[in-house]
């Protein structure tokens, strides 16, 4: 079983969820008492936080390549990143490693492949959905096209990202707010919609919607699982 590093913190709430997919994952694959070897470096998102919100984005590109380094020292055999936004600066943590990066965007892409998806919806961050980094790989490198919600609505998904669901607030009111938003991207012609911010799946799961949504922290750790077993 090759060593999984885990670049998280991003929040923590989300990297819980890597840590418990991942380990279940690895069970039900090999049985028993079997769970994953990993690595995590957890970092204080507080930090990382507010240089987003200056948009000083290559600062935070050093503290995540320095702590992605320390991820590789201690043995991973690659890496994941687990956060949806902090992939705006998977090159420049890429280019300072000597491990392969897992990155979540190609990870989604080809579960949408799979599921013969050709336009979705995208929900996460204002940067995620706003930037190009995220949508232009989707849209470049696999032909999917991404729709996002109008202004007011990228405003709602991301304020409640960062001042409920990174803290651990769960409200009925802000479910029935994003399932709205979801009912709108289908009715443009999203065929699903990725939960583009891995504290989305804490909200909104597909028991809640019969739009299909793609959890891409799910999607990401079941790729994780499936590299350390290859």
């Amino acid at each position: 079983m090759k060593i999984i590093g885990l670049l998280g913190g991003m929040s923590w709430e989300s990297t819980q969820s890597y840590y418990q997919a991942i380990n279940q994952g690895i069970k039900s694959q090999l049985g028993g008492l079997s769970s994953a070897k990993l690595c995590l470096y957890s970092v204080n998102f507080d930090e990382i936080e507010k240089l987003q919100h200056q948009g000083r984005w290559e600062e935070t590109a050093d503290i995540l390549a320095s702590a992605a380094q320390a991820v590789e020292r201690a043995g991973a055999d690659f890496l994941l990143i687990c956060t949806n936004t902090m992939h705006k600066v998977a090159p420049q943590i890429q280019a300072k490693l000597n491990i392969p990066l897992l990155h979540i965007a190609d990870a989604t892409a080809q579960s949408l492949q799979s599921q013969g998806i050709t336009k979705v919806g995208l929900l996460g961050t204002r940067f995620t959905m706003e930037q190009a980094f995220y949508k232009q790989r989707l849209t470049q490198n696999f032909g999917i096209e991404v729709v996002v919600p109008v202004q007011e609505d990228r405003d709602t998904v991301h304020e409640i990202i960062y001042n409920e669901l990174c803290l651990g607030k769960i409200r009925d009111g802000s479910r029935q707010r994003y399932l709205e938003i979801i009912d709108t991207l289908h009715a443009q012609g999203a065929q699903a919609v990725i939960l583009g911010c891995t504290e989305i799946a804490l909200l909104v799961q597909p028991h809640h919607t019969q739009v299909p949504l793609f959890d891409t922290t799910a999607i990401h750790a079941q790729a994780a699982v499936e590299m350390a077993l290859s």
